[in-house]
């Protein structure tokens, strides 16, 4: 009897569970095949780049690559982005009862926002760096470099335009976790102790899971220079 060759459903990132649980869709559902899906991303402009990539030797290397991150330098990294998560004053020390944290989701988005531009940040140079140490590395790894430079550019701006909706379904969660008003006409209550202690928790948790995503590229290129 003829084996299938249906491939097994592949578990989304916890990230992707977290901001799933947040939206309060079905989870359920598969998503599309990533060969489909890149085949609609990449448009000619960037399959010939990448065919070039994959069938011509790579570009030299810059010269100043005894500077290049390595592991040391990347764990440094997240150790400073967890900290600055775990302990953000405004999710590691409860907010004072009637203050505007326990009313006011605005205070949690702009904290967000911060942590965002940091993650991305510190990713995006070592991630650039790290291809440096490749494209000084063997063909295969210089050509890995190319091909990663190449993948960033195609999938970055959709990656940030979907990491961007963490803070907005963070927002819809809290809102829901108010209880409802005695008064319509009245300000909108604040949190209980229990619910607000309940969603700094899941931020928190919603932040460490876009670090680890934000991570896997720096992994991946880390795993090859190991090779």
């Amino acid at each position: 009897m003829a084996e299938s060759t249906t491939a097994a459903p592949v578990s989304a990132p916890p990230f992707i569970r977290l901001l799933t649980s947040l939206s309060q869709t079905d989870a359920g559902k598969s998503p599309p095949v990533l060969v489909e899906r890149l085949g609609h991303w990449i448009d000619w402009n960037h399959a010939v780049p990448l065919a070039r990539a994959l069938d011509q030797p790579p570009p030299q290397a810059p010269d100043d690559i005894d500077h290049a991150p390595g592991e040391a330098e990347c764990a440094q990294a997240r150790a400073a982005l967890v900290q600055a998560i775990v302990e953000a004053p405004l999710l590691a020390r409860r907010p004072a009862a009637d203050s505007a944290a326990t009313r006011d989701f605005a205070p949690y988005r702009e904290r967000y926002l911060s942590l965002q531009r940091a993650m991305h940040s510190a990713t995006g140079r070592l991630r650039g760096a790290l291809r440096d140490r490749l494209a000084a590395g063997p063909l295969e790894q210089a050509r890995l470099a190319e091909v990663d430079a190449l993948m960033e550019q195609v999938l970055s701006p959709r990656e940030q335009r979907w990491l961007s909706t963490a803070p907005g379904l963070l927002g819809e969660r809290f809102e829901r976790l108010r209880p409802p008003p005695a008064d319509p006409a009245a300000t909108s209550p604040a949190l209980s102790v229990e619910s607000l202690d309940a969603f700094r928790q899941e931020m928190r948790d919603v932040l460490l899971a876009e670090l680890d995503f934000r991570f896997q590229p720096l992994e991946a290129l880390l795993a090859a220079l190991r090779a």
